[in-house]
């Protein structure tokens, strides 16, 4: 009971006053809207979608005619009207469903019919301010999808205005500021949409999602470019509503909005050489904090729609070392590999919700291949296996046991945090030193502060880890390789490592100071899916020496 109520509290502790008061009042104020019925007739929709959505779509066919849609790599049937509460169903993927990424589709031409009668099925099938379609993030999502595409099409029946009126007054009266972060972003976005869209009956809307936004851009994207969930998927997500941001106001030419057009274009174009940095020799994203493939629009997609909307990045080759100071990332680039290492704080404190306990985690390309990877993610909701994902062994860094560096729990809890430190030694040609640390198994013993020295050279990387401990727990060393590695065992501390897809792949690892296990573990590139890797899991044998892994190719 008592380390229950500890683990709240200090959960608790970082939540703002805001987010403490909106929890409370939401718990007691519901939103209430107009009956379809009693909304506006026809001719007060007259200044209604005075622009024609022309964005860049990035979705494969998500719903067919047969009535059957994937999401999450998970395949349903969606004719019974009761599937958009399904609770048989996962609740994401019941998300999913009801955000209408399919309208978006790139074949979203060739299939108008079908998408009009899917939208006016869900508006028959879900009552106003009822399940999950009525949440505010769904909300937020299905608005924008609604607008670009009725603009996109010129559909302007008025049941479906009206519907749509009605979903941005439900936005209206529960905007996340009990979550923020993205959440709140995303209602920004879509009440700004709504507002461009209704014209002068969209004021409120307008003035609402403008007021979010302002104060949203200054807060979540850091100086260094990144956004401060430290996720390259949501910061994928986050640069992708930011060039929609772009879009809307160049099409709608809207005079708010274009005021504001060359500072949302600073900070898109600053987002994306912060993400560019982060990805892989395979043009992916890393996998920190929660990551999948398949979720956000792709690098690529991205780099395309900013080009589009003339936003400039010069896409050079990238320096020896790069520190990101504010979001706390250091990349390393070889003349053959890449090393991107984590020594970030949980970030943002008041909304941890995406946050792993990888402190000082790395993940390492070579010769174009993924080599160490972070294990991903493949879920979200509240389960033992969603909080083994977000837990350090699944991270290549290091633990006590199977105690995690953050004390994540639940499903997006954190309560006591590490704090991390990088001091950069060397950056001399041809070689990089980073000395690292991070504070998250002080709360065990003030002593037990995890040191990690990072050391790449030309055609080395070396990895030295040390936790003093006092007693007999035992210190391990945890590092995922993609499952396309294969690995040979030489001798008891050295191992070869060759790529099932590549001849000229050959990588030698020695260990010092530890005892070399290998192991099977889950490898989750997007979510739903689970592939066999193999695991090399370094236990110390003296907790007075640091112990090491040597990486040669």
């Amino acid at each position: 009971m008592l380390t229950k109520l500890s683990r709240l509290f200090w959960t608790v502790r970082y939540l703002t006053a805001k987010q403490v008061y909106y929890r409370l009042y939401y718990r007691f104020v519901k939103p209430s809207v107009l009956t379809l019925e009693s909304s506006e007739a026809q001719s007060d929709f007259n200044q209604v979608g005075d622009f024609e959505w022309d964005g860049v779509c990035y979705k494969e066919q998500l719903i067919t005619s047969c009535n059957e849609a994937t999401f999450l790599n998970k395949k349903a049937n969606i004719k019974d009207k009761a599937i958009w509460n399904d609770t048989k169903l996962e609740k994401l993927w019941l998300y999913n469903l009801h955000y209408f990424d399919d309208l978006s589709s790139s074949d979203a031409y060739d299939r108008v019919d079908f998408h009009t009668s899917l939208v006016n099925r869900w508006i028959n099938e879900n009552p106003a301010c009822t399940g999950n379609g009525w949440e505010p993030y769904t909300l937020s999502l299905r608005i924008v999808n609604f607008i670009k595409w009725a603009s996109k099409f010129k559909y302007r029946d008025s049941r479906f205005l009206a519907s749509l009126r009605q979903q941005s007054e439900a936005l209206m009266q529960q905007c996340e500021y009990h979550i923020l972060a993205n959440h709140l972003f995303a209602n920004g976005k879509a009440l700004t949409f709504s507002g461009v869209y209704f014209g002068p009956l969209g004021t409120s809307y307008l003035q609402r999602g403008l007021e979010i936004l302002d104060a949203e851009f200054n807060e979540q994207f850091l100086k260094d470019g990144a956004h401060y969930e430290l996720s390259p998927m949501y910061h994928s997500v986050m640069l992708w509503d930011v060039l929609e941001l772009i879009e809307l106001a160049l099409t709608s030419k809207h005079e708010q909005l274009l005021d504001r057009v060359e500072s949302w274009k600073s900070i898109a174009k600053k987002g994306l050489c912060w993400l560019e940095s982060m990805l892989h020799q395979d043009n992916e994203i890393s996998f920190f904090n929660d990551a999948a493939i398949g979720i956000a629009p792709s690098p690529a997609k991205l780099f395309e729609y900013a080009k589009q909307l003339q936003i400039p990045v010069e896409r050079t080759k990238p320096d020896a070392y790069t520190l990101h100071n504010e979001s706390g990332f250091s990349v390393i680039n070889g003349s053959t590999y890449k090393v991107i290492i984590n020594h970030a704080e949980i970030g943002p404190s008041y909304q941890p919700g995406h946050a792993h306990a990888d402190s000082l985690s790395f993940e390492l390309s070579s010769m174009g291949k993924r080599v160490f990877v972070n294990s991903g993610t493949s879920m979200y909701g509240v389960s033992k296996e969603r909080e083994a994902e977000r837990g350090t062994s699944k991270h290549n860094t290091v633990t006590i046991e199977n105690i995690n560096s953050s004390e994540v729990w639940s499903g997006f809890r954190v309560a006591r945090r590490a704090r991390s430190f990088c001091e950069l030694a060397d950056n001399s040609a041809d070689r990089v030193v980073l000395n690292l640390s991070h504070d998250g198994y002080a709360r065990i013993d003030s002593s037990y502060i995890h040191t990690r020295k990072v050391c790449c050279d030309n055609s080395t990387l070396k990895i030295t880890d040390h936790i003093p401990v006092k007693k007999e727990e035992g210190v391990f060393g945890h590092y995922h390789l993609h499952p396309d590695i294969i690995v040979t065992e030489i001798n008891g501390f050295t191992l070869s490592l060759k790529h099932k897809n590549s001849s000229d792949f050959d990588i030698l690892v020695e260990v010092d100071n530890a005892q070399l296990s290998i192991e099977k573990y889950d490898y989750h590139p997007e979510f739903g899916v689970s592939v066999t890797g193999t695991k090399l899991v370094l236990k110390s044998t003296d907790p007075k020496k640091p112990f090491s892994m040597l990486v040669k190719w």
